[in-house]
């Protein structure tokens, strides 16, 4: 074979493989799309997945089925998308669990960083820092102050272990230095009603959770813990304004299989922008608290990098395991 038809055939070769691709985002979605949610239904993640799996439906014309894979705080669900072909017909829509999961298991029978395609980063939800209103504080501020002061005497509620609220207890502990009693609950309704009993002092409790009880005048807020004031309580400082590096939002993503064609990667992206600025898919978001995001697959992928990082340092440094 001479130079020139070789040459020939190697650039016929790479016009296929991208009219291939091409057509592939074209057909794309050609049959029903799976979302696994990781999580029980009836929660953050579920509803929001629903909502936007018909968002997708009436723009592409095609059934986005939303299947619920729970166990091992959303691994069994990432690990299911994980290993399904990379075809753009499974798709995981999880939190930010997951980026905790990596360094909290010391086993997981794949890689979320590696095995997972980012496609975009949908929401943020903040954490809100509350204490029982006879706690004397009004800020984080004195209550940082106060548990100085009584060394070891306080008591933080947390939504169970690894969750972002039980890590949030570790970074105050780690980045204000203070000693605090570390509580842990099966979940954030459990955990608020601690702080409104008086059964503990504060917590980082979950926006949805926290919101009746912030507007009874039950539980006291003082500060989110997204990297910027949240929409939802723009009058709350952030965490980070006073230890910068202090974030740990309940952030919500969608991944395919690493693999996936990125022409697919692109159009659920697409698709993803342009649902988050409809009026319902937002009004939806704000309502439990968060704020819409929408992002790049690249600005996912270098978030989700930092926040596996983050969070490894956090857990090594308080020794935190699975209980």
């Amino acid at each position: 074979m001479s130079e020139g038809i070789g040459k020939s055939l190697a650039y016929a070769a790479a016009v296929a493989v991208c009219l291939a691709g091409a057509a592939h985002a074209q057909t794309w979605p050609a049959k029903p799309v799976r979302i696994i949610v990781p999580f029980a239904p009836g929660g953050g993640t579920d509803i929001q997945g629903r909502i936007l799996a018909r968002k997708f439906f009436e723009s592409m014309g095609q059934t986005f089925v939303v299947e619920n894979r729970t166990g091992a705080s959303g691994l069994i669900g990432a690990e299911v998308v994980a290993r399904s072909p990379a075809d753009g017909y499974n798709i995981l829509f999880t939190t930010a669990s997951l980026s905790v999961n990596v360094s909290l298991y010391k086993k997981i029978a794949f890689d979320p960083v590696k095995d997972l395609q980012p496609v975009s980063w949908i929401s943020s939800v903040p954490l809100v820092l509350v204490a029982h209103p006879s706690v004397p504080v009004k800020s984080a501020k004195e209550l940082i102050a106060l548990a100085r002061k009584q060394k070891g005497l306080m008591n933080a509620a947390h939504n169970g272990s690894g969750t972002t609220s039980h890590l949030s207890v570790e970074m105050l502990k780690q980045f204000a230095g203070v000693e605090v009693a570390s509580i842990p609950y099966k979940g954030g309704g459990p955990a608020a009603v601690s702080v409104i009993s008086g059964e503990t002092d504060f917590s980082f409790a979950t926006a949805l959770a926290a919101q009746p009880h912030l507007k009874s005048g039950k539980l006291r807020p003082l500060v989110v813990t997204t990297a910027k004031r949240s929409g939802a309580f723009p009058d709350l400082p952030t965490m980070s304004s006073m230890y910068p590096g202090f974030e740990s939002d309940n952030w919500y993503a969608m991944f395919f299989p690493a693999g996936t064609p990125k022409d697919v990667v692109a159009k659920l992206n697409a698709e993803i922008i342009k649902s988050l600025k409809a009026s319902d898919v937002r009004d939806f978001i704000v309502k439990e608290g968060g704020d819409p995001v929408g992002s790049t697959p690249e600005e996912l992928a270098a978030y989700f990098s930092s926040e596996v990082s983050k969070y490894a340092k956090i857990i090594k440094a308080g020794n935190i395991t699975v209980e």
